[in-house]
């Protein structure tokens, strides 16, 4: 068993009870390449790329284990031709991103500062104008592009709060699961949001989704959050929306190519706000995508897996 980034330690713990593991970089180019061609089982995180060249060199593969939700960086056809089991944890992060749609909504929403000493009457009077927001989350409307696990938390939240949410998603949502959250087309959940978070996937359909045609519809004082995938944006597109329109802002975990370079786009812009792909980033969500390992231990034994890569 080959582990090639970190997991919860107790996970890891258990995975070493019961398979012979060895942790190794995939970016060991050599070292990695040696152990695959004996590795039963794989267990990665967000950056080890499962392609055809990879099965290939490892012939007696039985298993992949994903710490996490996406599957867009393993390739499940290829697998499953080659009779690899692919498993994943596929809500274990969900209320952890959810959350920090949040933070950054309220970042974007509540501007503030915190006073490390005495101010006079002229720079307290001077602050509390400055500091005073324009509109409260509950004035808005949030949109919610794809009602999945993580866009349905998001919705239950908005609502909570007082927001109007609308949503667009490509199934029918039941209304037991989209609560308070309106169904609308694409092209007006677009032009109606004052708030557009993104929680599609990563098919190849939606690369480059939010790009120059997209981003025509939305208002122009619009609040852009994307904590899903790196490949749904137009980095160039959207920065140019942004010179375009100094009152719209983005809120951007999510990049491609991560890490970001020195040419990317949105680097400079006082109204894009970039953050290094850290919305999963708490203990727990860590913990709960760690506990693949369980799945990962239960195809090696024959049995059947819980979580499944999706059909």
């Amino acid at each position: 068993m080959v582990q090639t980034e970190e997991l919860d330690e107790a996970a890891a713990a258990y995975l070493a009870e019961h398979t012979r593991l060895v942790v190794c970089d995939f970016k060991d180019v050599e070292r990695f390449g040696t152990l695959l061609k004996e590795a039963a089982g794989l267990v990665v995180r967000t950056y080890t790329r499962v392609d055809r060249a990879l099965l290939d060199r490892a012939p007696n593969l039985k298993v992949v284990g994903r710490a996490g939700v996406g599957l867009d960086r393993i390739d499940v056809a290829e697998c499953r031709r080659r009779g690899v089991e692919v498993v994943h944890t596929p809500d274990a992060n969900s209320q952890a991103v959810a959350e920090y749609v949040f933070a950054l909504l309220f970042d974007a929403m509540r501007p503030r500062v915190y006073l490390e000493g005495a101010i006079d009457d002229a720079e307290w009077g001077k602050l509390r104008k400055r500091l005073t927001a324009p509109r409260q989350i509950s004035d808005l409307v949030v949109g919610i592009w794809g009602l999945g696990r993580i866009g349905t938390r998001v919705a239950r939240i908005a609502g909570a709060i007082g927001a109007e949410v609308i949503y667009n998603d490509l199934l029918d949502i039941s209304p037991d699961l989209r609560g308070s959250a309106r169904p609308v087309s694409r092209d007006e959940l677009l032009r109606t949001a004052d708030v557009l978070s993104l929680h599609i996937d990563p098919r190849p359909a939606n690369h480059r989704i939010l790009s120059t045609p997209t981003l025509s519809l939305l208002k122009r004082n619009a609040i852009i959050i994307n904590t899903a995938r790196g490949v749904l944006a137009d980095a160039l597109a959207l920065s140019q929306f942004l010179k375009a329109n100094p009152d719209a802002a983005a809120w951007i975990d999510v990049h491609d190519p991560e890490p970001i370079s020195a040419d990317y786009p949105l680097i400079g812009l006082p109204n894009a706000h970039i953050s290094p792909h850290i919305a999963a980033a708490t203990a727990g969500a860590h913990a709960n995508m760690s506990w693949v390992v369980r799945d990962v231990v239960r195809v090696l034994r024959g049995e059947q897996p819980r979580h499944p890569a999706p059909r």
